[in-house]
């Protein structure tokens, strides 16, 4: 029964580490960043709500003053 010869295993998963890592630089390096990144400035909308013409205040039994 023939036996596996291996002595080229080394050479061949030495490129092919060598070539994926060249493919993943060469895909990263097309890749375009933002130099400086910058939130977008968004409008407040205003809610009309029925209870801001209105004054209300309500009391809680813990926040009156203590007597």
């Amino acid at each position: 029964m023939p036996q596996l010869d291996t002595s080229t295993w080394f050479i061949t998963i030495i490129s092919m580490i060598i070539t994926l890592f060249i493919m993943f630089q060469l895909k990263i390096s097309k890749h375009y960043y933002y130099n400086n990144p910058e939130p977008l400035t968004t409008k407040l909308q205003k809610h009309s709500t029925p209870w801001e013409t209105k004054w209300t205040k309500i009391y809680l039994p813990l926040l009156l003053p203590q007597r």
